[in-house]
């Protein structure tokens, strides 16, 4: 029998060692990974939470009530955003251009600010969108939670059919493509 000299025999443990605190890290970053990815997803409703929703009515940053059903009836994109929030700023343009090609027959947009309204006013007056802005505050975040978006992140984006029922919802920034396939 081979003895194997006490040097190789250390080294080899210690890439053993090193190849099992490795494939431990890996199985911990996938889980993590993995339960982030899964908190970042729409989670169910309740049975009220559109009748909810169609019942608010807000203000907008120039103080006018804006009530929420008075856009039944038709498709409906919402979006929950802030001026603080970079991706919600970055997605703005391309909302305002998706709402100016939907015309008055298409998909309706309306934004939900969640955010205080002075800080609403000047970033409109810099960047002005097509489509009304309503101010929702903290209550937004609530509003959202109950739209299935427990964790409260922003942008969230819920697509509505004509009859009121939500057919889409998304966390985080928009895509064109995303609108694209929502507006077939």
């Amino acid at each position: 029998m081979t003895e194997i000299p006490n040097s190789q025999a250390k080294r080899q443990g210690s890439s053993r060692r090193a190849w099992l605190t490795g494939g431990v890290a890996v199985a911990a970053v996938a889980a993590g990974a993995g339960v982030a990815w899964w908190r970042s997803q729409p989670k169910a409703m309740g049975p009220d939470t559109e009748t909810q929703l169609w019942s608010q009515v807000f203000e907008t940053p120039d103080g006018k009530s804006f009530a929420m059903a008075d856009l039944k009836g038709r498709p409906l994109l919402v979006n929950f955003w802030a001026t603080w929030c970079p991706p919600c700023i970055k997605e703005l343009p391309m909302l305002s251009e998706f709402a100016a090609r939907q015309g008055a027959q298409g998909i309706q947009v309306v934004g939900l600010a969640v955010d205080k309204t002075e800080a609403v006013q000047r970033f409109l007056q810099r960047q002005p969108v097509q489509f009304p802005v309503a101010l929702v505050n903290q209550g937004g975040l609530v509003l959202s939670r109950t739209l299935g978006n427990l964790q409260g992140g922003l942008p969230f984006t819920v697509l509505f059919d004509a009859k009121g029922q939500v057919r889409q919802r998304k966390i985080g920034e928009l895509s064109s493509e995303d609108l694209a396939s929502w507006s077939k």
